[in-house]
């Protein structure tokens, strides 16, 4: 059986795509660190924020379903009370990973993508999972 950071780690190594969900185009804040930070480890970064044109030079998407490709994970920005609307749009995309950041925690949105073959991590940081995880390679 497979630790969870195995899993994780997996997942890491795997995935391509990630939507940044509340994206803010404030250096200061946490999504935009983040963002900054995985698009630099090589990922690409699909900012969701109706705010925004652009963040760190990537078009901004109103929404989810507005992107025209593939997401691999959903990292949601997102204040717990708020974000049930956008999990049931990720589920729709079948991403590999549905991941609410630190401090977000929403047992209701766990329910709703358990059984669906996703994965789903709350109350945790990519960024300091994949510098955690990944810090032995490059």
């Amino acid at each position: 059986m497979e630790s969870i950071d195995e899993i994780k780690k997996g997942l890491l190594e795997e995935i391509k795509t990630i939507a940044i969900i509340g994206i803010s185009n404030q250096e200061d804040k946490p999504s935009f660190r983040v963002a900054r930070y995985l698009k630099n480890a090589g990922y690409k970064i699909i900012p969701v924020n109706p705010k925004y044109e652009e963040v760190l030079g990537e078009k901004c998407f109103p929404s989810l379903s507005s992107i025209p490709e593939k997401v691999d994970v959903v990292d949601i920005f997102m204040k717990a009370d708020t974000l049930l609307p956008v999990v049931e749009e990720a589920i729709k995309l079948r991403p590999k990973c549905i991941w609410l950041q630190l401090g977000i925690i929403n047992e209701e949105a766990k329910r709703m993508v358990e059984g669906e073959g996703i994965l789903f991590f709350m109350d945790q940081c990519i960024k300091m999972e994949h510098e955690r995880l990944m810090k032995h390679e490059n």
